[in-house]
């Protein structure tokens, strides 16, 4: 029989020399390394001064490894109040940290890390790993960022659908603008005849920015743009909304003179806002056009029978407060049908334009000038009696040939005017009916006594 530990002693392997071990580990520690070099984008070891004692890979986030060792990581933290990887007093994984790459800009990483511990347990150092996230995380916030912007539009345009005035369309669109951002005050500004013009507004503090919004709108370029909101008082984004109709306009947002600044996401929110606010513009500019087209005559630009009638009372009323008179005059054309049939509608049409021309040349701008149909208009003086409104209608009359000859080329047939005059004196009683129906007899005695001339109507009975 074979002794067992003879047998043992036999199957046992050779002794392995120290030399062939120190290469095994070498070779463990080197496989380590590359795993973890690969796995990790910071991998690091602090001394018990808080000093880096290992980095790697080489160079890390552009560093090399040689600048870092020995230094104080805190250097690194992007956000030196929140959490610091280097200086853990417990183990933590999946934390998240801002660090400075070589280059300054920032990069995002997710950490693994505990603290080394003596044989006592104080800590005397800290070893840890990091992930570079920070392509995810900025995926990640745009699409929260897209997320939050589409909602803010979702809710605007559920808020609009309840309004069918532009107005109140825009008050919907600013107010919800402004809790989205938490902004202090949104308006929007445009240009208008007299200039510069707040078409509406949300919330205070308009004025104290205005002049910076005005520049920002104006100024396209970027580096002219960061100047001017650098110079507000207040933390001020704006967004440009030019319209289909040429019309140019900004949104603006403000906050508090200690408000955060803005930032990428309240840039993207706010442009989001400005494509609604165009479109809300665009409405409100056709809502206005409608609006014109049905109190303008088409042809002439003039008021339509519709919008004279609507005016006239309130014409009359403030007469009527300042103790003044008014004067009604109607207009027509006499020989405009032989004329139009002879000529063409064409030159028909010149005729009544010149009429509404010669009309608005011989009133002021805060009279009233219609075309009631036809060949047939009516003006309204304010505050004039009937020697004013008979000096008026003897200067048209005297123009009308001349001007119509200028159209037709011809004096056959002769286009001229019957106007008839009735003066409402100040204070009276009489209402719009009995002034319509004595200028109208007026020039209807006009047209039976020969045409071409005016006459003023007897002052009415009360």
């Amino acid at each position: 029989m074979h002794d067992l530990a003879a047998l043992r002693a036999a199957d046992a392997p050779s002794a392995v020399p120290d030399l062939a071990l120190s290469r095994a580990l070498l070779d463990s520690r080197q496989r380590w390394r590359d795993l973890v070099g690969m796995a990790a984008d910071l991998v690091f070891e602090t001394d018990a001064t808080g000093r880096l004692a290992f980095v790697m890979p080489d160079p890390a986030l552009g560093w090399p490894a040689a600048v870092l060792l020995a230094q104080d990581p805190g250097k690194l933290l992007a956000d030196p109040g929140g959490f610091d990887p280097f200086r853990p007093d417990a183990p933590r994984r999946g934390r998240q940290a801002w660090l400075r790459r070589v280059d300054g800009s920032l990069a995002c990483l997710v950490f693994s890390v505990a603290p080394l511990l003596d044989a006592e347990g104080r800590i005397i150092g800290a070893r840890g790993l990091g992930i570079d996230v920070t392509e995810e995380q900025a995926a990640t916030a745009a699409a929260a960022g897209a997320l939050r912007r589409g909602a803010m539009i979702d809710h605007i345009l559920a808020r609009m659908r309840q309004e069918v005035l532009a107005p109140r369309m825009m008050r919907a669109v600013l107010d919800s603008v402004r809790n989205a951002l938490g902004a202090d005050g949104v308006a929007v500004l445009g240009q208008s005849a007299e200039g510069p013009v707040v078409q509406h507004q949300t919330g205070d503090g308009v004025v104290a920015v205005l002049d910076a919004i005005l520049t920002l709108i104006d100024r396209d370029g970027a580096e002219q743009a960061a100047t001017a909101a650098a110079a507000s008082p207040r933390p001020l984004l704006v967004s440009v909304c030019r319209t289909r109709f040429g019309e140019r306009a900004g949104l603006a947002a403000w906050r508090g003179a200690d408000g955060r600044p803005w930032d990428a996401e309240d840039r993207l929110l706010l442009d989001a806002a400005g494509g609604i606010v165009r479109v809300v513009l665009e409405h409100q500019a056709i809502q206005r056009e409608m609006a014109r087209q049905a109190r303008t005559d088409a042809l002439t630009g003039l008021l339509n029978r519709r919008a004279f009638m609507e005016e006239l009372p309130r014409h009359i009323d403030r007469l009527d407060r300042e103790r003044l008179p008014g004067t009604l005059m109607f207009v027509d054309l006499d020989n405009f049908k032989q004329a139009n049939d002879r000529f063409g509608h064409e030159v028909g049409d010149q005729v009544l334009m010149r009429t509404a021309r010669l009309l608005r040349a011989t009133v002021r701008p805060t009279d009233l000038v219609a075309r009631l149909g036809g060949d047939e208009f009516a003006l309204w003086l304010n505050g004039a009696d009937h020697f004013t409104a008979a000096e008026r209608a003897e200067q048209m009359r005297a123009h009308a040939p001349e001007t119509f000859a200028a159209v037709t080329g011809t004096t056959r047939p002769e286009i001229t005017l019957s106007i008839g005059i009735a003066t409402r004196r100040a204070g009276g009683a009489e209402d719009i009916d009995s002034i319509m129906r004595r200028a109208d007899l007026a020039m209807f005695e006009v047209k039976r006594d020969g045409r071409g001339h005016w006459r003023v109507a007897p002052e009415a009975e009360e």
